[in-house]
């Protein structure tokens, strides 16, 4: 993997990270669904870091 393809997961995961965050501040997605989301994008995250 690239040192592009590791940014480029890095920022989608940040991304993803930061919205799920700002959907449970917002009141709009409880704790159980942002772990939720926050477990599959570091999984996300894994998978393309080990290609």
């Amino acid at each position: 993997m690239s040192d592009h393809d590791v940014h480029d997961a890095v920022e989608a995961f940040l991304d993803e990270a930061d919205d799920a965050y700002g959907e449970y501040e917002q009141g709009y997605a409880d704790a159980d669904a942002t772990l939720r989301r926050l477990e599959t994008a570091i999984e996300e995250l894994r998978t393309a870091s080990a290609e």
